[in-house]
């Protein structure tokens, strides 16, 4: 893949999750009423919606600016923990990606598996803790492990996104210990984690050329 068509393709990729998000602000804020705030939906809607408002305005040359470039607008447009976290997962996957024009799938998945340690360490949690996380680790770990093993990058993904859903639905019955849902206490086991569906959802829309 030449540098500008890895270009073309990362920004159809940030595009397409950037319009699952907006396309789904109503169904993420169901997800998360049942034992969160209710509004996450509305916080990426309204942080994605402002990166596609402005996409004209981005600044960028390569892969890795144009992830930086996003990361500074959703840090300061995704409202409450959104933010931070979904911030500082495209900044992270900016350095991991550096000054390669045309990353590898192996590049991608390195990007995917710096953007977990970023969100581990901004949100303090970690695989269990029924969040985002859940399907996001997995998901990495299953890209990783294809394009290790000489699987193209549509192949990684389309593993990724199976993964990532059947990862997501399996947050029901765990207990929240991050989050507002986690001041639920046992009833936060009656759902799936909104944010974890989110992941799923953004995987399923990019492997399928665009959201639901």
């Amino acid at each position: 893949m030449s540098e500008q068509a890895a270009l073309r393709e990362a920004e159809r990729v940030v595009r397409v999750i950037a319009e699952t998000a907006v396309a789904n602000e109503g169904y993420f804020c169901e997800l998360d009423s049942a034992a969160g705030d209710g509004d996450f939906g509305y916080s990426l809607a309204r942080g994605f919606g402002q990166l596609l408002d402005t996409w004209d305005e981005l600044d960028y040359a390569d892969v890795s600016g144009l992830l930086k470039s996003c990361a500074l607008v959703i840090s300061s447009r995704v409202g409450g923990t959104s933010g931070p976290i979904w911030g500082t997962a495209f900044l992270r996957a900016s350095i991991a990606l550096g000054d390669r024009p045309e990353p590898s799938a192996v590049d991608v998945g390195e990007a995917l598996e710096a953007a977990v340690a970023g969100i581990k360490q901004r949100g303090n949690s970690d695989l269990g803790d029924k969040t985002l996380l859940d399907a996001l680790i997995p998901a990495a770990a299953s890209f990783s492990a294809e394009a290790a093993a000489g699987k193209p990058a549509a192949e990684a993904l389309a593993a990724a996104a199976q993964t990532a859903r059947a990862a997501a639905e399996a947050t029901k019955g765990m207990l929240a210990l991050r989050g507002r849902a986690s001041y639920t206490g046992e009833r936060s086991r009656d759902s799936v984690d909104a944010g974890a569906i989110a992941v799923a959802v953004m995987f399923e829309a990019v492997n399928e050329g665009g959201p639901e």
